[in-house]
């Protein structure tokens, strides 16, 4: 908290209060270049990307940025005045930024104002207005009509209106306070609904933007109706011929009358007049409201043969209107006993698997007529599986005649309609239901035939990992299905002790705790029985997916150290920029993406001597060693996996400089560099005598000292003092590391200068390899003390 603080009055104290302020029109390009706010700063444009200078972000969103190699300010996301400054009378829109830069931390407050350019048209809050005028309005009435809007500003706001070219309307253009521009309608010429009911116009606003931008509205008009039409039959007389015997409530005839005007003043009442006789109203109804002659009466060609009557129809409006027409009804003599049918025998439910020409029932047909009009044919209705065969005079027989499926059409609406050869001809008809009764001819079938089930490791046992449903369209205990696991061993363990099966609905279930690293995959088959006579059955294959999870740390195997323990290196005080200093090697036993390790400083010493790479865990110089830094150097790497969350583990090291004088290669193995003397005598002699021409002197003869000692080359390799490797602990050379393949080469890289056996093999419980180091002297089935007797070896590689 205290460091918060301090941080934070430390940004207060070095923040400037001037303002840089700049201007640009909305809707530049992405990129576009603002102004250079380096060079507006003062700050010098290499120093930008060290002292960390950045901008904040507007709304969780980020408009502007910097350009580290430029200094420029330049536009990273489209710029809109509208969606940035809502408020309209807003005289100015700004954006207000913060640039922070570091070391020393200043911030500067910049100012971006964003001009209106022309890039919205007008357009109004509705495209459609409607209007109700009566026809019966005077001329001059005005109407209000909504206003356009436009977002933008000045200029670039609303200018006019325009209407479309019409002989009946006109506009009036009225400016608000606010210097607004609405328009009212106004009538110039009288309307005529029956004329024309609608009238759509067209109103255009437009700005006063270069160039201009419009939008428009359609006016839809709509003429409401006054009662200035009577009512007009089609007709002003009509003859409609009507058989006898005609049912009562059947439809004689339906007379339409229309009325030009609308709404109540063209509904129309129909009604007899007063010349109908008592007798036609009485056999015949009529509708009043939609003129509709019906039989009310039974009607015999042998009473009357022929029915005048005359209807009035009637608006309702206030003035009621009205018109009449004649209508003359002629009676016709015709076949007037209907054929019968009759139901015999009839088997009501019949197995799906019935074979065909099956009979299913029996009828018999009849019709009081004579000659043609009792002539009598019988049908039933279309696409079905039966068929009509006739056994004697009018007796028939309904057989099966395709094959049936219940699980299709579980049931069959049959209808026997017989029909007479009269003219008209007559009809009766009759529906018999037909039910099919279910055999066990369906298997049980999955959804798919292959299930992939992904399952993550570490679950709980007894967790559901799906429901595994099968369908079997049969009924009863044909459809009742069981489940069961298919037997199949793995590694001497039973399918039915890794998972369990619900035998009524298919849910699957973990009997266990699975691990990634230990099983990866299962497969293997789950069938559905229905408990039919005989029972059929169907399997699908299971594919059981284990799901890495993150559980496993980072084990760091280089530089080895006991557990708890600091790794000592020691390191020639002359070594070159960009020299090995150690690698850190860790492993993660998890799957590739949650082991893939990266590397990191916890601490570090000084952190412009040192380099690490996030990969492979090099760690190297970044410069040579001065007489300023310091002799021991304490370095703490975090070694992280890409799981989530991330696991890892720390390592700390710890590097000694030593002082050495160049000796031949051969020498150089395992003997300690002797200490240059003129370095202690150096700091020495500045501490002491404080002398500045001295020290200039004693620096030159140090120069000379060492240009003239030259190393003796050997004869076997030229030194190189760029693959300098610092001097392992002891305790490190002859202990046993497990490691995966990829890192048991280059974990013993520091062997490499003492002459090391370096022997891979196999250890228990998940590690792949131990990897021990031995003296070159020893055999391969001597081990150090440390390792164990009776490994194995399985790699041997000679450095």
């Amino acid at each position: 908290m205290g460091y918060v603080s301090a941080f934070l009055i430390f940004a207060l104290l070095h923040s400037t209060s001037g303002v840089t302020h700049y201007s640009i029109p909305e809707e530049m390009e992405i990129g576009s270049v603002v102004g250079n706010l380096a060079a507006d700063l003062n700050i010098d444009v290499n120093t930008l990307n060290r002292r960390k200078m950045r901008l904040d972000n507007i709304a969780n969103k980020k408009y502007l940025d910097i350009n580290k190699e430029t200094g420029q300010l330049f536009i990273v996301e489209r710029l809109d005045r509208e969606y940035l400054c809502t408020t309209k009378s807003a005289t100015a829109c700004v954006l207000k930024l913060d640039a922070t830069i570091e070391n020393p931390i200043r911030i500067f407050n910049i100012e971006v104002e964003i001009l209106d350019i022309n890039d919205n048209a007008p357009h109004f809050r509705r495209d459609t207005i409607h209007l109700d005028i009566s026809e019966s309005t005077p001329v001059g009435e005005r109407f209000s009509l909504n206003n356009a809007v436009d977002p933008d500003i000045g200029s670039n706001s609303i200018k006019t209106y325009y209407l479309s070219e019409s002989e009946h309307f006109n506009i009036e253009i009225q400016s608000g306070r606010d210097g607004s521009k609405f328009t009212d309608l106004i009538l110039k010429k009288a309307l005529d609904r029956e004329a024309q009911t609608n009238h759509s116009l067209i109103l255009t606003a437009v700005d006063g933007g270069v160039p201009a931008r419009s939008g428009t509205a359609s006016i839809i008009i709509r003429v409401l109706d006054t009662n200035d039409n009577a009512p007009q039959f089609d007709k002003e007389s009509y003859k409609i011929e009507l058989s006898e015997n005609s049912p009562i409530g059947s439809l004689v005839v339906k007379l339409n009358a229309t009325d030009l005007d609308e709404g109540s003043n063209a509904e129309i009442a129909y009604l007899y007049s007063l010349y109908t006789s008592e007798k036609t109203q009485q056999t015949f109804s009529l509708n009043s409201n939609n003129g509709e002659i019906r039989v009310k009466d039974m009607i015999n060609y042998e009473d009357f043969k022929m029915y005048d009557m005359e209807i009035i129809a009637k608006d309702k409006g206030l003035n009621s209107l009205s018109g009449q027409c004649k209508l003359t009804i002629l009676i016709t003599d015709m076949n007037d006993n209907h054929p019968e049918i009759s139901v015999k025998s009839f088997q009501r439910t019949v197995k799906e698997n019935v074979p065909l020409d099956t009979v299913i029932a029996v009828v018999s047909v009849s019709d009081k007529d004579s000659g043609e009009n009792g002539v009598v044919d019988i049908t039933i209705n279309k696409n079905l599986p039966f068929a009509l065969r006739e056994s004697s005079d009018n007796y028939y027989e309904l057989v099966v005649s395709k094959p049936l499926d219940r699980e299709m059409i579980p049931e069959y609406d049959i209808t026997l309609t017989v029909t007479d050869r009269g003219k008209p001809q007559l009809s009766d008809n009759e529906t018999i239901n037909l039910e099919l009764l279910d055999v066990n001819d369906n298997v049980p079938r999955f959804n798919q035939t292959f299930f992939t089930i992904p399952v993550k490791e570490n679950n709980a046992p007894g967790a559901l990992l799906a429901a595994l449903t099968a369908v079997d369209p049969d009924l009863h205990e044909n459809q009742y299905l069981v489940y069961f696991i298919i037997e199949k061993d793995i590694a001497n363990t039973s399918m039915s002790m890794l998972f369990s099966i619900n035998p009524e609905n298919g849910n699957l279930y973990a009997l266990k705790t699975f691990d990634y690293e230990i099983e990866k995959e299962f497969l293997f088959h789950i069938e559905a029985r229905d408990s039919g006579v005989p029972p059929l059955s169907s399997n699908v294959t299971v594919h059981i997916i284990i799901m890495d999870q993150n559980d496993n740390t980072p084990v760091i195997v280089s530089p080895w150290r006991a557990h708890g323990t600091v790794v000592e290196e020691k390191i020639p005080r002359n070594t070159d920029k960009g020299s090995l200093v150690a690698k850190v090697i860790a492993i993660d036993t998890d799957s590739v993406h949650n082991s893939r390790i990266t590397y990191q400083f916890l601490q570090n010493t000084d952190a412009t001597l040192f380099s690490l790479d996030q990969y492979n865990g090099e760690i190297r110089t970044m410069r040579m060693f001065s007489y300023r830094d310091a002799r021991h150097q304490r370095l703490v790497v975090i070694a992280k996996d890409n799981g989530e969350p991330a696991l890892s583990a720390t390592v700390t090291i710890k590097l000694s400089t030593i002082e050495t004088a160049l000796k031949s290669y051969a020498d150089m193995t395992e003997v300690p560099l002797e200490y240059d003397i003129f370095s202690d005598l150096n700091l020495y002699l500045v501490i002491g005598l404080g002398s500045v021409s001295f020290l200039l002197l004693i620096t030159i003869l140090v120069t000379i000292v060492l240009k003239c000692q030259k190393p003796k080359h050997s004869k076997a390799a030229p030194p190189s003092r760029n693959s300098v490797v610092s001097e392992r602990n002891s305790t490190f050379a002859d202990s046993t590391l497990v490691s995966n393949d990829a890192y048991w080469y280059s974990m013993f890289l520091a062997e490499t200068r003492k002459g090391k056996l370096v022997v891979r093999q196999p250890v228990p419980k998940g590690s792949r390899y131990v990897v021990s180091s031995l003296p070159r002297s020893t055999g391969l089935t001597e081990t150090s003390d440390s390792a164990a007797s009776t490994l194995q070896v399985r790699d041997v590689l000679f450095i």
